[in-house]
């Protein structure tokens, strides 16, 4: 009798817990912050934490990812590709979209070149919605693991047409130019002329596709809304959205911060683009698959960017605020937040340059003795700094390419630099930023500085291999003993990186520990399934 009550209530206990996941779990919310490494999370919470005038002070000075982290599972995904030590964005999100493992540059392979089934794919079939949003093109490599099927990842006008194949719901971002026929770069065509007015006037109207095909009109007709501006995207109501709203990528990190409040503001923000894709696909009684990229970290990272890769880890981490507070009281949905691969082997690190004063201290075992460390170990307010910077490298060598060929000077460039960035440098660095091995510069006091002068110029050739964007690494070496900061390489590194699960205990219990990529993937199929 008691053994039968036993049994009877392990049964009731076993129904209550089963019942209410009995179809799976019904959402899933994967957040991949491109590049974002455990270095990545360093720098947001060492801004977080310790930044005098930190954003977060208002907050207790906790990050929306400590706050996920330690209400869910944290984790470590290892993230190599098939039969290499590192992985490139396009391998590693066919691995984690599908848990397949995959070949360098493959999108929606398996290591011998078959078709792999995604989780997006999956969830369409169960009758889920499905959405991709990103900062960066819509077509690129992350989001494209997820809905397409090519030899490489530089196929972005093929990945287009597999997306509108696949019929992802809800598609944010930017990459208008994978999606208008090659006759819009004819500014006096209609079809310039027809986009410029859908646009509203404020994406840039450039084709990258080798045909005349207009996948804008192709999607209208699967039932697409279009949306190119934020107030486009506000005004769509329907169930399925088509949302592109730049040429490339959408606004960086930087450019968020300072545009946030701006009511003019055309151009939406990633958490934007992200509340708007769940008002559409949770409307889905059987629920949905979502995918958001956080990509611009990894472009930051390439660059050795601290202050854009500081405002990337913000932008981030509001998006994972977002979902955070819109799952917290839910037990049907599983959220993720992870990272392909770690990029550019970030840190902050002591050094022997701007050494600390002395300074007493009131303790007894100082007492007739002065605090001085033999060290920089670097000081709370470089962190104010970092923030305060108001243009990426990118853009600021943006501006200084665009100066009469005769004003590109090193002096033209410290004078950008030092109008951008809190960590002024002096003519003499910029030069020795601006060197190749084929050009020199008469700098003032100097004399002429070319690449002989600085050997290790030549040196960043082999793991900082993005041709002329050497500059923007030159550039961090130089800043770098101002912030503290230091830098491995100019590309990918395979170092882990954390894993958070949040959600039913009964699945999040996997993510724990040290595991692929293709493990996580998998754990997150099977728990929809």
């Amino acid at each position: 009798m008691i053994l039968r009550k036993v049994a009877m209530l392990i049964g009731v206990v076993a129904l209550s817990v089963t019942s209410a996941y009995a179809g799976g779990i019904k959402n899933i919310i994967v957040v991949i912050g491109d590049g974002m490494g455990p270095q990545q999370i360093g720098l947001l919470n060492s801004y977080v934490k310790h930044a005098p005038n930190s954003i977060y002070k208002d907050k207790n000075r906790r990050s929306a990812w400590e706050s996920l982290s330690k209400d869910g599972v944290l984790g470590l995904a290892y993230t190599d590709a098939a039969n290499v030590l590192v992985t490139d964005s396009a391998a590693s999100a066919t691995q984690f979209a599908s848990g397949k493992m995959s070949g360098s540059e493959m999108i929606g392979a398996d290591v011998d070149g078959h078709r792999t089934e995604t989780v997006l794919e999956i969830a369409a079939k169960m009758g889920k919605s499905t959405g991709l949003i990103t900062d960066t093109r819509v077509t690129h490599a992350t989001p494209a693991g997820f809905a397409a099927h090519q030899t490489h990842r530089s196929k972005e006008n093929e990945i287009a047409l597999d997306m509108l194949s696949n019929k992802v719901d809800v598609l944010l971002g930017g990459g208008l130019r994978h999606w208008i026929p090659k006759g819009a770069n004819d500014k006096s065509s209609n079809i310039h002329a027809q986009l410029t007015d859908m646009t509203d006037g404020v994406v840039r109207i450039k084709s990258k596709r080798k045909d005349e095909r207009n996948l804008l009109d192709e999607a209208q007709a699967k039932g697409y809304q279009l949306a190119f501006t934020k107030e486009q995207l506000n005004a769509s109501a329907g169930d399925k959205l088509l949302g592109l709203f730049s040429y490339s990528q959408t606004l960086n990190g930087i450019e968020e911060s300072m545009t946030s409040k701006n009511v003019d503001r055309t151009v939406p923000t990633l958490r934007e683009m992200t509340e708007k894709a769940v008002s559409i696909l949770e409307r889905n009684d059987e629920g949905f698959f979502m995918m958001v990229e956080s990509g611009l970290i990894d472009w930051a990272a390439h660059d050795n960017d601290t202050g854009y890769m500081l405002h990337e880890m913000l932008k981030m981490d509001g998006v994972v605020e977002y979902l955070y507070d819109w799952a917290k009281d839910r037990d049907d949905t599983l959220i993720i937040v992870t990272a392909d691969h770690e990029t550019g082997g970030f840190g902050f690190s002591y050094s022997r340059s701007n050494l600390p004063e002395g300074r007493d201290l009131p303790g007894e075992v100082f007492e007739g003795s002065t605090f001085k460390p033999n060290y920089n170990f670097g000081s709370y307010e470089t962190l104010d700094k970092i923030y305060q910077q108001t243009a990426s490298y990118a853009d600021i060598f943006s501006l200084f390419d665009a100066l009469p060929v005769v004003e590109q000077t090193p002096a033209a460039l410290a004078i950008l630099v030092n109008s951008h960035t809190r960590f002024a440098i002096t003519e003499a660095e910029a030069a020795r930023v601006l060197e190749t091995e084929d050009n020199e510069y008469f700098v003032e006091g100097h004399g002429y500085l070319s690449a002989k002068t600085f050997p290790k110029v030549n040196e960043f050739k082999e793991f900082f291999v993005y041709g002329n964007e050497v500059r923007h690494n030159l550039l961090a070496s130089v800043v770098g003993k101002q912030q503290n900061t230091v830098w491995a390489t100019g590309t990918h590194t395979n170092t882990p990186v954390p894993i958070v699960a949040w959600g039913p205990e009964s699945v999040t219990s996997q993510f724990n520990g040290l595991i692929h990529t293709t493990d996580w993937a998998k754990f997150a199929i099977q728990a929809m399934q």
